[in-house]
């Protein structure tokens, strides 16, 4: 899986600009199975409202059979 790194910006499939600020872990998982990542993200348009998403979303790909003319691979794709 791909590595997702705090401080650096990520552009949405849909061209829309996020900062991740964390990893986060999910405290209803933490029953004895391995604990759900989640990414924290703050959005770099608007107000700047903070999101939260589990991190195999962020860090997986486009699905190609729902968004079949978007060009990027990745739903969050680093930027410089």
């Amino acid at each position: 899986m791909r590595e997702i790194e705090v401080g650096k910006k990520y552009r949405h499939f849909k061209d829309k600009l996020y900062e991740v600020i964390a990893i986060a872990y999910d405290s209803e998982s933490n029953n004895d199975e391995v604990l759900r990542k989640m990414v924290v993200y703050k959005a770099l348009y608007g107000d700047g409202k903070i999101w939260v998403r589990d991190y195999e979303m962020f860090a997986s790909k486009v699905d190609r059979e729902k968004y079949p003319d978007v060009e990027q691979e990745y739903r969050f794709e680093e930027v410089e």
